[in-house]
């Protein structure tokens, strides 16, 4: 997933978030078109680039799904298409345009279920590239982009006034800080599992380097408190602000004095008609990741010629004057070359605020999911068990590090401890062969809440020393069929509900014990254990290169998890982190 700044009386609009974006756009409408034809001739010939109030035939019928704060920018553009009688081939194109939450059009198109429409504009890349990075999901085929919108911190004149606005700027981090650091400063966010805009602030946030403390502790901090101040969507989110500036208003601990917002939705409110209070924006002084609104043709293969030309036409209409002037006057940029002083001012911004910054690069895909993971444990609590391979194949080293798998992968656990909050449970299983009795595991830390005391000891503390304990057993091979069958059955008759039930296995080895059942009988079992009602996804991890992929995606799969690979051990943080995003995802969808 990942894609993604920022007044001065110029320009009618601002960096797309990629480079000369209107030419991308504009090049890539006419690539696509140019395949979808006979060839360049027949475009030209066929007036695909022609605006007349004649058609040759009925017109060409498009629905396009689009973002809710894009959506009636879109629809303006597609009347005016129709009053000019644009065509596409000769043929009128007759585009209607329907307001649908870019994460409900992602679920149905990751799972393989048509949306009904023959093009898509959600608010972000993040939607887009989640979909095509899923298996039988319907094939997405970008097309270009719309428009753009830098994210930052919205708030009411109050909250931003004691910050310093607008004079004094802030990185993100400060930002946040600021907001729990400051009761008074209630920080509030649409679901970032349901919103680029949130997600995107709290990648950002995360991905600030902190010298007090791990990002993944800030991330994981920054989400605990944001969860029970998050709206449902972008649209919903604007609702928890106080309505006015009464002391009854601002008090109310139920309204939040900031927001996670994009530019284009602090404009909107600020020049609506019943907007209450008016919002300041914050851009941060580190860079405002972007809304991008790619243009995204829908399950092509199945589209006629004259569906995919026609919806190319209009995006092409959307990228010239006319179509510009609508998004502009809606509080989008649309250009590379300037950031339109009034968009910024009415949308609450003003210098010395970095709000003409050009845009950085796209938040890294990785950081990004990691992020979304955390958000994911964080928010609904997990309930994890981690089941380690303690084999003698541990101790061997992983190239490069001076370390063994084992040393690694106790770092990496170490690390992905610290990214859970006192409400998850969290236990650790080790395995081998014959550890206990002819049990081919042992278990280390019994599932329990890391807040959880026990003779003084939190089990927060108990889970660290036991990371920190794991060596390979001298000699010992992989019990890997017998263990899975055992760590789930454990976790299947403790499923918590309301939590995300999970068990990590991590092994680098093949099964190698000869007494133990079959992978057959493994899976068979499996299967019968998983209950879709009460899901609990093995997420189960192939380390290293002795490590059968293959075999582990085969096991999991029956439990409705996931079988990943990793070469380098210090990976697993992230693909735990990425697998849970997953499971979680396929839970809900």
């Amino acid at each position: 997933m990942g894609r993604h700044s920022l007044p001065h009386a110029s320009g009618a609009g601002a960096a797309d978030p990629r480079p000369r974006p209107r030419r991308r756009t504009v090049t890539l409408a006419i690539a696509l078109v140019l395949t979808v034809a006979a060839g360049g001739a027949a475009a030209a010939g066929g007036g695909l680039f022609s605006i007349g109030s004649s058609c040759q035939d009925s017109a060409v019928h498009i629905t396009v799904a689009a973002s809710p704060d894009l959506a009636p920018a879109l629809k303006a553009i597609a009347g005016q298409a129709h009053e000019r009688g644009v065509t596409s081939d000769g043929r009128c194109i007759d585009v209607a345009v329907t307001a649908r939450e870019s994460y409900e059009v992602a679920a149905a198109l990751g799972s393989g279920r048509g949306a009904g429409v023959q093009a898509w504009v959600p608010d972000s890349d993040l939607w887009v590239d989640g979909v095509t990075a899923r298996s039988g999901a319907i094939q997405i085929t970008k097309a270009g982009n719309v428009a753009s919108s830098p994210v930052g911190v919205a708030m009411v004149p109050s909250a931003a006034e004691s910050l310093g606005w607008p004079a004094k700027t802030y990185t993100w981090a400060e930002l946040a800080d600021a907001s729990t650091r400051d009761d008074r400063l209630r920080l509030g966010a649409a679901d970032p599992a349901h919103s680029a805009t949130g997600l995107l602030a709290l990648t950002r946030i995360g991905g600030a380097p902190d010298p007090a403390k791990g990002d993944g502790i800030r991330t994981a901090a920054l989400a605990k408190s944001l969860s029970p101040r998050t709206s449902g969507s972008d649209g919903q989110v604007l609702d928890t602000l106080p309505r006015d500036s009464s002391a009854a208003e601002q008090s109310d601990p139920t309204h939040n004095q900031a927001l996670f917002l994009s530019e284009q939705a602090a404009f909107a409110h600020n020049t609506s008609s019943d907007r209450g209070l008016g919002l300041d924006v914050f851009y941060p002084d580190d860079g405002s990741p972007r809304l991008d609104y790619p243009f995204a043709l829908v399950d092509r293969p199945r589209l006629t010629t004259d569906e995919s030309r026609a919806a190319l036409r209009f995006l092409t209409f959307a990228g010239e004057p006319a179509g510009q002037r609508v998004l502009q006057r809606s509080g989008f940029r649309t250009a590379d070359d300037g950031v339109s002083g009034a968009l910024v001012a009415k949308a609450g911004g003003r210098a010395p605020q970095p709000f003409d910054r050009a845009a950085g690069e796209p938040l890294p895909e990785k950081a990004v999911e990691e992020t979304l993971g955390t958000w994911t444990i964080t928010v609904q609590s997990a309930r994890i068990t981690a089941v380690v391979d303690a084999s003698a194949s541990m101790s061997q080293p992983v190239p490069g590090t001076g370390r063994t798998r084992m040393d690694v992968t106790k770092a990496a656990l170490l690390q992905a401890l610290a990214t859970f909050t006192t409400e998850d449970e969290i236990g650790l299983w080790k395995f081998s062969t014959r550890l206990d009795g002819d049990r081919d595991y042992r278990v280390l830390v019994p599932t329990r809440r890391l807040g959880d005391q026990e003779g003084g000891n939190a089990q927060r503390a108990r889970l660290a020393a036991a990371f920190n304990a794991l060596n390979p057993v001298p000699n010992g091979a992989t019990g890997l069929y017998d263990t899975t069958l055992a760590a789930y059955k454990q976790a299947t008759s403790g499923y918590a509900k309301g939590r995300f039930n999970a068990v990590v296995l991590l092994t680098d080895g093949v099964n190698e014990d000869p007494g133990s059942i079959s992978r057959a009988d493994l899976v068979s079992r499996l299967r019968q254990l998983a209950d879709p009602e009460r899901p609990v996804p093995l997420i189960a991890i192939a380390v290293g290169p002795d490590a059968d992929r293959a075999e582990v995606e085969d096991i999991a799969k029956a439990t409705g998890g996931s079988g990943q690979e990793v070469t380098d051990p210090a990976q697993i943080h992230s693909v735990i982190l990425k697998a849970i995003v997953r499971a979680a995802a396929l839970s809900h969808g």
